[in-house]
């Protein structure tokens, strides 16, 4: 029986562009069904006192760096340790996703998911930028009218939604991937996630 994973992940998360590819990549293999569920972490940190990353203790951003590096390097993923954009506000890009996804649907709001985290952390772009998100809508090879989809009433509620339902599913961070009630998160939990997904 296909199961189902509710993905919720923040555009601009370094955690989430590492776990993007072998996320997708499991998913299909199992058959499971995907919710592509971006959320704003700005609402989820007050609710589970998580903190922004300027705000976290000097020694935690220090070993983020690290473990960023590690990861990294063993996934042969490039990432820019300090990309020039970043911070950066990923409201408009997840919203963008989600227009994705409401009209052209789940592979390609997936495909163009992965598209946003690369230009963060790969790239050198910055993803809070229009031109930007109409590049790479272009580069996906969708309508530039899903900029204005991004805009919208639909995408903005869906938004507050996910990030709802995150909070109430007890996300903390992202990525976090939810089957049936139980949380894996974090990239570092796609193994456990695949014995989940295994065991149907």
């Amino acid at each position: 029986m296909s199961l189902t994973v509710h993905y919720y992940f923040a555009p601009q998360s370094p955690w989430s562009y590492l776990g993007h590819r072998r996320f997708v990549e499991l998913a299909r293999h199992h058959g499971a069904t995907v919710q592509v569920q971006p959320v704003d972490l700005g609402g989820v940190f007050p609710v589970s006192g998580g903190l922004p990353l300027g705000q976290r203790a000097p020694q935690r951003q220090a070993y983020r760096l690290v473990e960023l590096k590690r990861f990294s390097e063993w996934l042969h993923a490039p990432l820019n340790l300090q990309p020039k954009y970043f911070p950066v506000n990923g409201d408009d890009a997840a919203r963008l996703i989600i227009a994705v996804g409401l009209k052209d649907g789940t592979e390609a709001a997936l495909d163009f998911a992965g598209r946003v985290m690369k230009a963060v952390w790969a790239e050198e772009r910055n993803i809070a930028h229009e031109p930007t998100l109409s590049s790479l809508l272009a580069e996906a090879g969708l309508p530039p009218q899903r900029l204005e989809d991004g805009h919208s009433q639909a995408a903005h509620e869906r938004y507050e939604q996910y990030t709802h339902e995150a909070i109430e599913a007890g996300v903390f961070g992202a990525p976090s991937y939810v089957v049936k009630g139980e949380i894996f998160w974090g990239q570092d939990r796609l193994d456990f996630l695949e014995r989940r997904l295994a065991s149907g």
